[in-house]
C-alpha cells in the first residue's frame, strides 16, 4: 500500500512515550486491572505537568507527552485542564479523558487558542490489535489533516459534519516501540471548541468505510501542537449535554432573512453555562442574542461576539457557522433566545 504523506507532527513517538505506554501495559497485566481509574475522597490540588507521563487524576486519566521545549499542562478540578507552549517545543500532546476507551459519549467546552499554528483539539485514543491511532478533530489551526490522508467519506453528528480520512505510517514510533500502523481521522467541517461528540457514531461509521478498531488503551481530549505555539483550557465529562432549562423551541424564528440560527443549552455550572449556535443559510450573517435578567457574558468562541449583557451580537470570524458563548448566570438561569439575518 503506498505510503500516505502525512504532516510532520506525527513524528513524534518517541522511546519515552513507547516505554511508558509498555510499562502501563505490564501493570494493568500484573495487577489483573482493566483500567486506571482514580475515586478519590477528596478533590486533588492542581498539578502542574511538563514532562512526559501517564497518570490520574480527580477521578480522570490523563497522558502528557512532549519531545522538547517549555510545553506544560496544569491538571484542575474533575476533567479540567489547561495548557500553553510555545515555539521552543517541537511537538507535544496531552489531556484528560479515559483509560480504556470505548463507545463512550463525552462532552466537552473551553477556550482553545491555536492562532495560525499546526495544532489540533480532538478526542485522541489508541486501540491494539490491530494498533490504530485515531483523532476525532474538533477544531485546529493552519494544518487541516483531511489534506495530507485519503479520504473515504464523511458522518454527520452532533450538529456537524466530519471528514473520515485514513493515513499509514511506516516503521515508527508508536505505544508498542517501533511499528507499522494506521491513523484513523474524523475532522470535523465546522470548527468548534464545545460540544458533545457520540464516539459510537464515529466508530461505526469508521467501520463501515472498512476502518476496524482494535482493544482500545486511553481516550483522552487532548491538545496538540507541533513548532508552534497556542494554549487551551478544556473540561471534559462522560455524557451528553444535560438537558437545558427552559429550553428553546426546537425551530427558531427566522430574523429578517436569509438565514435562521439553532439554540442549544450546553455545559452547566453553579455560577455560569454555556450556549451554542448553528446558523444555517448564509455565511454572511449576524446573530442577535438576548440574554436574560441580569446574565453577562464570559467568554465566547468561533465568533465575534460584542456586548456583555442584554442584547449581544455575534457575527463570523472564519471559524464556520458553530460558536458559543459562557454566560454568569447571576441569579437567572434561563437560556438565551437567538434571531438571525444576512449580514
Amino acid at each position: 500500500m503506498n505510503n500516505v504523506p502525512v504532516p510532520p507532527r506525527s513524528r513524534r513517538r518517541g522511546r519515552l512515550r513507547s516505554l511508558i505506554g509498555a510499562a502501563c501495559a505490564v501493570a494493568l497485566i500484573t495487577t489483573g486491572t482493566t483500567a486506571l481509574v482514580a475515586s478519590p475522597a477528596h478533590a486533588e490540588a492542581d498539578r502542574q505537568v511538563c514532562s512526559s507521563t501517564e497518570g490520574t487524576h480527580n477521578g480522570f486519566f490523563f497522558s502528557f507527552w512532549k519531545d522538547s521545549g517549555d510545553a506544560c499542562m496544569v491538571l484542575r478540578e474533575n476533567g479540567r485542564y489547561s495548557s500553553s507552549w510555545s515555539r521552543s517545543t517541537n511537538n507535544w500532546v496531552g489531556g484528560k479523558g479515559w483509560n480504556p476507551g470505548t463507545r463512550r459519549t463525552i462532552t466537552y467546552s473551553g477556550t482553545y487558542n491555536p492562532g495560525n499554528n499546526n495544532s489540533y483539539l480532538a478526542l485522541y485514543g489508541w486501540t491494539r490489535n490491530p494498533l490504530v491511532e485515531y483523532y476525532i478533530v474538533e477544531n485546529f489551526g493552519s494544518y487541516n489533516p483531511s489534506s495530507g490522508a485519503t479520504r473515504l467519506g464523511t458522518v454527520t453528528t452532533d450538529g456537524g459534519t466530519y471528514d473520515i480520512l485514513r493515513s499509514q505510517r511506516v516503521n515508527q514510533p508508536s505505544i508498542d516501540g517501533t511499528a507499522t500502523f494506521y491513523q484513523y481521522w474524523s475532522v470535523r467541517q465546522q470548527k468548534r471548541s464545545s460540544g458533545t461528540i457520540t464516539t459510537a457514531n464515529h466508530f461505526d461509521a469508521w467501520a463501515r468505510a472498512g476502518l476496524n478498531l482494535g482493544n482500545h488503551y486511553y481516550q483522552i481530549m487532548a491538545t496538540e501542537g507541533y513548532q508552534s505555539q497556542g494554549s487551551s483550557d478544556i473540561t471534559v465529562r462522560e455524557g451528553s449535554s444535560p438537558n437545558p432549562t427552559n429550553p428553546p423551541p426546537s425551530t427558531p424564528p427566522p430574523g429578517n432573512g436569509g438565514c435562521t440560527v439553532s439554540v442549544n443549552r450546553a455545559e452547566d455550572w453553579n455560577d455560569r453555562f454555556n450556549t451554542t449556535f448553528s446558523v444555517s443559510g448564509s455565511n454572511n450573517w449576524v446573530v442577535t442574542i438576548r440574554t436574560n435578567g441580569s446574565q453577562s457574558l464570559q467568554n465566547s468562541w468561533n465568533a465575534s461576539v460584542s456586548g456583555n449583557s442584554g442584547t449581544l451580537t455575534a457575527r463570523p470570524n472564519g471559524n464556520g457557522n458553530n460558536f458559543g458563548i459562557t454566560l454568569y448566570k447571576n441569579g437567572n438561569n434561563t437560556t438565551p433566545t437567538a434571531t438571525c439575518s444576512t449580514g
